[in-house]
């Protein structure tokens, strides 16, 4: 029933082939990727008339084609292309002037620190409501709370953020409601991507539970006297966990990548926010940069959450 969390030393070959095969898919999938930006950047136009403007001669034009290549054959642009992300060379900011990764970089811890604070305050929040759902007996509280979870996941994470700021910052007046300068400033911004989180992992730790409850070895534990309270922490918890990990993981790289919304109603200096500033601006040196650094954080995520997983799991590692 209870299993180390250290695997063989026969396991680790496994573990490697596995994270091989996940970095071949993260190849795989960013040079689709950039092959998309590469077309896109094209089809939206003359690239030259995005970086020079809509008023530039014929002339600026033309020192501006040479300058990018673009004068050159599209499969030599396309090779140019790839050879300048593979060695991190993005050009500057058309916004800015400064380095497109540069700007990427400034923002990232942002992001992965609202990320994780949304993360804590789910687990924090989802994990102990999962936990007493997938116990509690089929009564009305259970069945109110329920249908509460399901109201508040169909919210739109718009919507919370606007009831956030007209309740706190509006009428009350407690916290701020844009920036990221000090912590009172990422109370809202956390509750908001938060809110989108707990619903999913309480119905996650609930529907493990119950199915755990079930199973053969909790039904010898009851039988051989163990107190419940040490079944559910010690051998029914510990498995409902491996779903919520899972989630926490998927949830983790769709909080780097899709907190757009979130970031931009607060002022929240991220990559979400720069994402969309770069995306009004045609800044195309910084989208590029920023889906890189997006797809290598999808990436880590996805490996740490498929290590911990493996860990956490005999039944995996054995298979």
């Amino acid at each position: 029933m209870g299993a180390s969390a250290t695997p063989p030393m026969h396991d680790a070959p496994r573990l490697a082939a596995a994270l091989a095969r996940r970095a071949l898919d993260f190849l795989l999938l960013t040079l689709a990727v950039l092959t998309l930006l590469f077309v896109a950047l094209r089809v939206t136009g003359d690239p030259a008339i995005v970086i020079a403007g809509e008023d530039a001669d014929a002339e600026t034009l033309q020192a501006v084609q040479a300058q990018y290549g673009f004068d050159q054959p599209i499969p030599v642009q396309y090779a140019r292309y790839l050879g300048d992300i593979v060695r991190g060379e993005f050009g500057d900011s058309l916004a800015s002037g400064q380095p497109a990764l540069q700007s990427v970089l400034d923002a990232l811890p942002n992001t992965v620190l609202l990320a994780l604070l949304a993360l804590l305050t789910a687990v924090i929040c989802g994990q102990p409501l999962g936990l007493w759902l997938g116990t509690a007996p089929e009564r009305a509280g259970r069945r109110m709370a329920l249908g509460a979870i399901v109201f508040v996941q169909s919210v739109p994470g718009i919507v919370v953020a606007l009831l956030l700021i007209q309740l706190f910052a509006v009428s009350l007046n407690w916290l701020p409601a844009f920036g990221a300068e000090r912590p009172s400033s990422w109370i809202m911004p956390t509750l908001t991507l938060a809110a989108l989180l707990v619903p999913k992992l309480a119905r996650v730790v609930a529907a493990n539970v119950t199915g755990a409850l079930g199973q053969d070895y909790v039904r010898t534990a009851r039988a051989a006297g163990l107190a419940p309270a040490r079944i559910l922490w010690r051998h029914v918890l510990p498995n409902a966990l491996l779903g919520a990990v899972a989630l926490l993981g998927a949830q983790f790289a769709f909080l780097v990548s899709g907190a757009v919304v979130t970031e931009t109603i607060f002022g929240w200096p991220g990559l979400g926010r720069l994402l969309v500033q770069s995306t009004l601006n045609l800044d195309f040196p910084v989208v590029q940069a920023l889906v890189l650094v997006i797809c290598l954080l999808v990436f880590v995520a996805g490996a740490l959450t498929d290590v911990a997983i493996r860990l956490l799991d005999p039944r995996i590692r054995a298979a």
